[in-house]
Order: C-alpha cells, then sequence, then structure tokens
C-alpha cells in the first residue's frame, strides 16, 4: 500500500512541477524586453550558468527576438565553436531545447579530473522495452506487454532508473494506468535531435519483438 501512496505522490510531485515550470515560461514568453546588443554573450552566459538544456523559446524573449533568428544565432554559435580547435565546447540541440556541452574529443582530457560516468550495458529484454517506448509513446505497462507478450516490470524499472523514460501522466481509462515516454537523456544517449530523426521500424519488427518474448518465457519455463 505505501508503494502505491509514494508512486501516487510522485506522480503529482511530477505533475506540479511540470505545471510550475509551464507557468513559468509562459511568464518569460510573455515578457515584452528590448533586443541586447551581444545576445552571443547573452546565450553563452546563460547555457553554461543553467549547465542543462534551456528551451529556446525562452532564450528568445531574454534576447529578444524571435524563435528562427534566435535559433540562427545559436547554428552560428555551434558552427564557429566547432571550427575553432581551441575551443572545447559545442552546442546540442534537442527538440526545442539547446545545451552547452564539451566536444566529444575533449571525454579523455575531463575524465582525467572528473570521474568516468559508469557505462551501463542494456540487455536485449530492456532494449526491446525501450525501443516500443520510444516508437508507441505515451504508453501504458500494458500496452508495452501486449506487445512483447511478457512482464515488462524489470525492464521499465531499469529504464526509469537510468532516466532514459518517464512517467508523463496518467491514461483517462479504468485504473489510470501510468503513460511512458523517453527523456532528452534518451536523446542524447542514441545521438538524435528529435524522435523525428529514429530510423521508420517496420510493422513485422514488432511481431518480432513478440517471437522473441514468446521464446524467453519457454526458456524460463525450462530453467
Amino acid at each position: 500500500m505505501n508503494n502505491v501512496v509514494d508512486i501516487t505522490e510522485k506522480i503529482e510531485q511530477n505533475q506540479a512541477n511540470a505545471q510550475a515550470e509551464e507557468t513559468a515560461e509562459t511568464e518569460v514568453a510573455e515578457a515584452v524586453l528590448e533586443p541586447v546588443d551581444n545576445p552571443e554573450g547573452v546565450l553563452e552566459a546563460i547555457l553554461f550558468s543553467m549547465g542543462d538544456s534551456v528551451a529556446i523559446d525562452k532564450l528568445a524573449a531574454v534576447i529578444g527576438r524571435d524563435k528562427n533568428e534566435t535559433l540562427k544565432i545559436l547554428k552560428d554559435m555551434q558552427n564557429a565553436w566547432d571550427a575553432d580547435a581551441n575551443r572545447g565546447i559545442t552546442l546540442t540541440f534537442l527538440e526545442d531545447h539547446v545545451q552547452m556541452c564539451s566536444k566529444s574529443e575533449m571525454f579523455e582530457y575531463i575524465v582525467k579530473i572528473a570521474k568516468a560516468p559508469k557505462n551501463y550495458a542494456l540487455t536485449d529484454v530492456t532494449l526491446e522495452t525501450l525501443s516500443i517506448i520510444a516508437y508507441k509513446q505515451p504508453v501504458t505497462r500494458l500496452e508495452i506487454e501486449q506487445i512483447r507478450g511478457v512482464s515488462c516490470d524489470h525492464a521499465v524499472n531499469k529504464l526509469l532508473e537510468l532516466n532514459l523514460i518517464q512517467e508523463l501522466g496518467r491514461l483517462d481509462a479504468p485504473g489510470k494506468p501510468i503513460l511512458f515516454g523517453t527523456t532528452e537523456q534518451f536523446l542524447r544517449s542514441f545521438g538524435v535531435k528529435s524522435l523525428d530523426e529514429l530510423p521508420d521500424v517496420s510493422p513485422d519488427r514488432l511481431e518480432e519483438f513478440k517471437e522473441e518474448a514468446a521464446k524467453e518465457v519457454q526458456l524460463n519455463l525450462k530453467v
């Protein structure tokens, strides 16, 4: 019973945080700001200070430009940094957000100061579950299990732990099942800027998931 209460409280808190963030973004977007004289410097300072991704709409409001002009400025900054071998930073775009990050070739030097991140190997089962969520989102556990044919609790919990998926809310249906979708960390991990860049998957592939899951059940029964 406590677990159910904890999960409910967590979802309610996530929804409250999302609402607060949306309100803050609206207030920034509606603010009437004069165009700044040095938009590149302002953007660089904001992205450096935030450390995480920032919505391009919010950045546009701060520098007093529209979204398209702000995106062009960001792209120009990215191109200039990438072309300069003496710069160790670049920009990465994730959906409608942008983030300052170190260049990939600087990794070997960064780990000499900071602890190297732990590499997590995803099992075939976890990868299949992640694929289903990525292509079918928002999706419930039941829908995932109907495709795979077996329980997905362990795989879903592991993906939540790795911040590759997140809870998006609840489906307006009996039982109010939780809906899952991918995160920005998913985009970073798989090197894509948006879900639109994911390769197409044929309907036959989902049938293969079912067949593989069936084999997995048979193997478990033999153990």
